[in-house]
């Protein structure tokens, strides 16, 4: 009997202990819950409208769900302006944009990481101080170098930065290429491999997750750009789909269906890329930094 007394308040603390942390878990689901709502609102909203005809899009007070689903804006958006070739130049700019980053930014990141030379630390410092540096700065003296070079109203000056690296990129590559133990690498030194053979064939397949992530940040950078093919595409024929998406946009009038169509159709590669690389890009988030 007076066991039974001793452990009930213990009992009784854990019980406590328990609803506590079931009310505080509810609260946080009934917070995330509504954070979802806010944050999903717009995107139902654009696509929602994309369905809707141009009297019901411009109606007052307005309606989410359509009254009429109307297809006809995605064939609209087909018609007012060339969309395909829109969609053609963003997978060229972000396709080989996120290629030469990726590339660049891995070997530059290996080579800060891994290879011991005189004034790395000072390089990479270097390297940092540019993150500082905001892009209005070199805005004009490079359009000014890219227009001497011939290249203005074409898509180099959209790709080919790319290829000379990213400084963001290359200090989370560096993050992660840190924490791989030294002992796997010089392991592979005595066994006759090369320096690039150890970082193409070693260090890359290692680092997966992280060079997925590095993958996914670079292509949506690249596909929802916006100032820099407003800077130097001047034709119609070399809009990416950033700026093209505006022309649905005129002085006096606004398609707002065919816009809407046309927004959700630019935001689809970038949902199904997420999707198909969100375990990597959560994995390779999550272990970035572990090693300073």
């Amino acid at each position: 009997m007076e066991l039974s007394q001793e452990n009930t308040p213990i009992k009784v603390k854990y019980k406590s202990k328990s609803k506590a942390n079931k009310v505080q878990r509810f609260l946080i689901y009934l917070m995330l819950i509504l954070l979802s709502v806010v944050f999903l609102t717009p995107f139902l909203w654009m696509i929602f409208t994309a369905f809707k005809p141009e009297n019901e899009a411009m109606a007052f007070p307005p309606s989410i769900l359509p009254k009429i689903w109307d297809w006809e804006n995605f064939k609209e958006v087909f018609d007012i302006v060339p969309f395909a070739t829109f969609y053609k130049n963003s997978l060229l700019v972000a396709g080989l944009g996120t290629l030469g980053t990726v590339v660049s930014s891995s070997l530059v990141a290996y080579g800060f990481a891994r290879i011991k030379a005189t004034g790395r630390g000072v390089w990479f410092a270097l390297l940092m101080s540019t993150l500082m540096l905001p892009p209005q700065v070199t805005m004009i003296p490079v359009y000014v170098i890219w227009s001497k070079l011939g290249f203005v109203d074409t898509l180099v000056p959209l790709i080919l930065p790319a290829f000379f690296g990213n400084s963001y990129y290359i200090f989370l590559l560096r993050q992660f290429f840190r924490t791989i133990p030294k002992e796997v690498e010089e392991s592979a030194y005595l066994d006759g491999a090369s320096t690039f053979q150890i970082y193409w064939k070693l260090i890359l397949p290692m680092s997966r997750a992280s060079i997925i992530t590095v993958t996914l940040l670079s292509f949506m950078g690249f596909w929802n750009d916006f100032m820099t093919p407003l800077i130097y595409l001047q034709s119609m024929e070399n809009y990416t789909l950033a700026i093209g998406v505006m022309q649905f946009q005129g002085a006096l009038t606004v398609y707002w269906g065919p816009m809407m169509a046309a927004s959700a159709l630019m935001l689809l590669p970038l949902i199904v890329i997420f999707f198909t690389g969100q375990k990597y890009f959560v994995e390779g988030i999550a272990t970035q930094g572990n090693k300073g």
